[in-house]
């Protein structure tokens, strides 16, 4: 029989949200070698007696102090360059995740610190992060285009607006307003509305309508994303 040197399994999250505006991710300091002091995602070594998702949960509580949370999680993909950790072979199985309202992030276990970063000002990240935290971010932004997942990141009831700002955060770029409308308006249970308004604008313009989520998942023909 022919022997094969150890390997671990790790699990990497992106996990995403909105605030102020701009679509951030959540990173964390590291606190031990390699790479201290360098950038990160959360994320560890998967436990004996767990599943990668289960480690996920944990990690993210343990290193960020943010709980579980409600929003979407999915897998990713997995990674297994035979370099990718320095201290000996490790497989990673990353997932991506995103919900609104996410609270600041408390750095715990091996983690110097924590916090929310605009995906557009990134610092140097450790590892291969860059390439997982790119993938995840293209597997956001390509699944607003045939899901309605962007539901994930607004906070009920919530209006058009407030729903055209998450693509805008995420894409980079505004949605065509008319084609948007038409989009969430036209595909049957993307939105339902509740029957109330929100506040009149500073300008003193028409109150908009509250929605809440509806059960459609996807979104056919697609929205597609505005070229840059």
């Amino acid at each position: 029989m022919s022997e094969h040197p150890p390997f671990a399994v790790a699990v990497d999250l992106a996990i995403f949200t909105i605030r102020d505006d701009a679509l951030r991710v959540l990173l964390v300091e590291r606190g031990v070698a390699p790479y201290e002091g360098g950038w990160a995602m959360p994320g560890g070594f998967v436990e004996p007696d767990e599943d990668a998702e289960t480690a996920a949960w944990r990690e993210l509580r343990e290193e960020t102090g943010v709980a579980r949370f409600s929003g979407h999680l999915e897998q990713l993909r997995t990674y297994s360059a035979p370099d990718r950790d320095p201290r000996m072979r490790v497989v990673s199985v990353a997932h991506v995740a995103f919900a609104p309202d996410l609270p600041e992030p408390d750095a715990g276990s091996d983690a110097a610190g924590a916090r929310w970063w605009p995906v557009d000002g990134l610092p140097e990240l450790a590892f291969d992060h860059a390439e997982i935290l790119a993938d995840a971010l293209e597997r956001v932004r390509a699944k607003l285009e045939y899901t309605t997942l962007a539901l994930e990141f607004v906070t009920e009831p919530f209006t058009l607006p407030d729903l055209r700002a998450v693509y805008t955060a995420v894409w980079g770029v505004p949605p065509d307003l008319g084609n948007f409308r038409r989009k969430v308006l036209g595909t049957a249970g993307f939105v339902v509305p509740t029957g109330d308004t929100g506040p009149a604008s500073e300008s003193g313009g028409r109150k908009a309508l509250l929605y809440r989520r509806g059960d459609a998942t996807a979104i056919q023909p697609p929205m597609l994303r505005p070229t840059l």
